[in-house]
């Protein structure tokens, strides 16, 4: 018995042995399983297209207004761009100026005189003639609209159509990173990289009284005026022929006036100002409004376009969504076809990046610091330079801001020019350093770095600040303020250097950078008076500066000839004057994503966010591919 009993014993173990070797072994193979990278699948969510030429799409929260005048983002500049047509267009590819309402035009030599042909055929949806005065009345009305209506800096360059009130253009504005906000309490004191933190307001001390600037150039707003009677900019000198008469020349005139607020309203737009949304609004763009409820706006495809023949969408439904996650789980779940103007985690980039679906692009925005020039030695192009070729933004862009923007090495993020001039060199920025009399940093002031209160703004500080000590041996102190300080600040000069973020709603150059530094040049109303003999000699002072000026090295800036130069020419008016006088150091350009089901074809998407609705065809017979293993 004894025996039976000890093999019966000896017979369990080994059964509980085999058994918990089998739970072992089970235990490893599910966390190989899991380690294991699973077959990736080509589509964040494959849902079967709709059975018409009908798309959905979730653009952000409910438009507030149909009207162009008012469109300053999106929701708004998506819907206003089916709904309404200007002279031209931008091509969502090749963010090129096409043609529009506008089937031509011509510039005077100088580029300040520009002719638009309108198409005879260009109809409004009751049926009436789209004519050149249509364009007159409604450009006319965003003068008197104001500081209601958006981007007002666009349309100042044109004779005539100056605001009622100064219009500033140099905004500080909310952060532009696309990235989460944490908090708002700063957590980091980094003394022993010498970066101070400061929160209280009385902590900087006022300007220098005899402070002069290296630099004649002065960031300054345009000084507006009433609309003129002598001579308004925008004339109609036949139904079908529109004459725009400019202050300074601009050679991208034709890409400006794609923008959204010129596109014309029908009538004088009293129809926009108080009453809520509506289906009655009449337009001239492809789609005409079929309804609006709290579940979104429909439109349907216009009878009366000119070019109705190349448009495939019968209907396109705005979806609403609060929030970046209420718009991705309807994605996911089919009730929408793309997804734009949603502000993603980091977190969610990274996840959402490896499908095909799945879309990023450059942002037409810019983050930047910019200097007080009044302040030494901040008046020194040197100076300045040395700072801004000390930073490694690509440093920057990957850890404190997770690959969510991308190095700004210009300051036009869709400027086709490439520049790269600032990038990183810390042995020309200690030379540059050296040259103003600062060598090895010593006796260099501490700098002052005024920022808004935003947890991804104060660790992009605190990293250009450590890579500043580190580089240059130069002590910062980040002073963290509201934003509605910041601005008294500025005006103080309690500051060397302060964080802007901007958006550029256009691909003119002009425009771009005007938005970014101001202008100190009126546009006056012209006359049929040549140009004065003094303009005449500007010009070529300015040709003769700009040849004896190499642009191309600027190791040994000539900076009094070039601060002449900017000085005949009123101010930076290009990309090339701003790399060269360096007034400010460009950062990071943002990002910006969307989510695309792959049966839409010719939705693209640009920094801009201009996209055309026209181009987009629904391929009803894709369908998504077969699960394995199902029956």
């Amino acid at each position: 018995m004894a025996i039976h009993l000890k093999k019966l014993q000896r017979r369990n173990l080994r059964v509980v042995g085999h058994f918990l070797f089998l739970i072992s072994f089970s235990v490893i193979f599910s966390a190989c399983a899991e380690i294991q990278k699973p077959e990736a699948e080509p589509f964040y969510a494959e849902t079967a297209p709709p059975a018409k030429q009908e798309f959905r799409w979730s653009n952000g929260k409910a438009p507030r207004s149909f009207d162009p005048a008012r469109a300053a983002a999106a929701p708004e500049t998506d819907i206003v761009r089916a709904l309404f047509e200007g002279l031209t267009d931008i091509d969502a590819g090749t963010l090129k100026e096409v043609p529009a309402t506008a089937e031509k035009w011509t510039s005077s030599s100088d580029l300040r005189v520009w002719t638009f042909q309108l198409r005879k055929d260009a109809r409004w949806s009751n049926g009436k003639r789209v004519t050149a005065d249509d364009f007159v009345t409604s450009w006319k009305r965003l003068a008197i609209l104001g500081e209601e209506a958006a981007h007002r800096e666009l349309f100042q360059n044109i004779v005539g159509l100056q605001t009622t009130k100064k219009v500033p253009l140099l905004p500080v504005s909310a952060d532009l990173s696309h990235s989460p906000v944490f908090g708002e309490d700063l957590q980091h004191n980094e003394q022993s990289n010498s970066v101070s933190i400061t929160k209280t307001p009385n902590s900087m001390s006022q300007p220098p009284a005899n402070s002069v600037s290296h630099s004649k150039t002065e960031n300054k707003p345009v000084a507006a005026s009433k609309p003129t009677s002598e001579k308004f900019g925008a004339e109609a000198i036949d139904e079908n022929t529109l004459r725009v008469t400019l202050g300074m020349p601009d050679k991208d005139f034709p890409k400006l006036v794609a923008n959204p607020i010129f596109r014309p309203v029908y009538g004088d737009g009293v129809e926009f100002d108080n009453a809520p949304l509506h289906a009655e609004v009449v337009t001239n763009g492809p789609f005409i409004v079929a309804s609006v409820g709290k579940d979104g706006i429909a439109l349907d495809r216009s009878d009366t376009y000119w070019n109705r023949a190349a448009v495939s969408l019968e209907h396109v439904r705005f979806v609403s969504k609060e929030n970046a996650e209420a718009a991705l789980s309807a994605y996911k779940k089919g009730e929408i076809d793309a997804l734009t103007n949603a502000e993603f985690e980091p977190l969610a980039v990274k996840l959402l990046s490896p499908y095909d679906d799945f879309r990023q692009t450059t942002h037409s925005a810019l983050n930047f610091y910019e200097f007080n020039t009044k302040n030494p030695p901040f008046n020194d192009r040197r100076v300045r330079e040395a700072l801004a070729i000390s930073i490694d933004r690509e440093r920057i862009t990957d850890g404190e801001l997770e690959r969510t923007a991308r190095p700004a090495l210009s300051f036009l993020p869709l400027n086709d020019k490439k520049n790269a001039q600032l990038s990183l060199d810390v042995q020309k920025a200690k030379q540059q350093l050296e040259n103003a009399g600062f060598a090895g940093g010593l006796d260099f002031p501490k700098i002052r770095l005024l920022i808004n209160r935003n947890d991804t703004q104060q660790r992009v500080a605190r990293a250009v600040a450590k890579m500043w000590k580190q580089n240059l041996n130069l002590d910062t102190e980040i002073v963290v303020k509201e934003l509605s300080e910041i601005d008294a600040a500025r005006v103080l000069g309690e500051y060397d250097l302060v964080r802007r973020g901007i958006v550029l709603p256009t691909v003119d150059e002009a425009a771009g950078i005007a938005a970014i530094f101001g202008t100190t040049k009126p546009t006056e109303p012209l006359t049929d008076v040549p140009p004065k003999t003094t303009e005449k000699r500007d010009e070529e002072a300015v040709k003769a500066l700009e040849q004896k000026i190499d642009r191309k090295n600027v190791s040994d800036p000539t900076t009094e000839e070039y601060a002449e130069l900017i000085e005949i020419k009123n101010g930076i008016v290009t990309e090339d004057d701003a790399i060269f006088e360096l007034t400010a150091i460009p950062l990071y350009f943002p990002m910006a994503y969307s989510l695309v089901k792959p049966y839409v074809n010719g939705f693209q998407i640009n920094g801009l966010d201009a996209t055309t609705l026209e181009n987009i065809i629904i391929d009803s017979n894709w369908q998504p591919k077969t699960v394995k293993g199902a029956s």
